[in-house]
């Protein structure tokens, strides 16, 4: 009867690994908001990091994180690092591609998991308003894989994008 059991729970082991090992090799978690603006008066609130942490929901997770800004003002070459409690971890992000309906930002996370992601805004003129959609994405390691099937990215990260595009929608409403 042990037998049959450790061997059933080894069969279910081999074949959840298995399973982990044929999801995607990429992954990619994206929101969009209608904001009432132009992207001219939105791009510049995304473009500088300074002004992007005032609205980032990842910024109330831990207050009393460190952050250093260095390099460029906005744009190209602008840089940001953080280091903060266990939820927010270490790592940096940079800006490498600013037009007006695009940013690009190459991000890399140091702790708690190592990763080298990227973050993208795109900014869609649609009549009186812009439609502004934030996406992250990049690989999948198999860790990944394995851990998508307990927890998911899209969830983990998803409600974060919401909230930090909500209070991005406040301020560029106000202006």
């Amino acid at each position: 009867m042990i037998k049959t059991i450790i061997i059933l729970l080894a069969v279910s082991l081999v074949a959840v690994l298995i399973y982990a090992a044929t999801k995607p090799d990429t992954f990619r978690v994206q929101r969009s908001i209608s904001v009432k603006a132009a992207p001219e008066m939105i791009f510049p609130l995304i473009n500088d990091l300074h002004i992007m942490q005032t609205w980032s929901a990842w910024e109330k997770v831990d207050p009393g994180m460190m952050r250093v800004y260095s390099g460029a003002a906005g744009g190209p070459g602008a840089m940001y690092e953080w280091e903060g409690n266990k939820e927010i971890g270490r790592g940096r992000m940079e800006i490498i591609e600013s037009t007006p309906s695009r940013i690009t930002i190459k991000m890399d996370f140091i702790k708690p998991f190592a990763a080298r992601n990227t973050l993208e805004f795109t900014l869609q003129a649609d009549g009186g308003s812009t439609r502004v959609t934030q996406a992250i994405f990049g690989p999948s390691p198999y860790i990944s894989k394995l851990m998508g099937l307990v927890c998911s990215m899209d969830k983990m990260i998803g409600g974060k994008f919401e909230e930090s595009l909500a209070a991005l929608k406040a301020i560029a409403e106000k202006v």
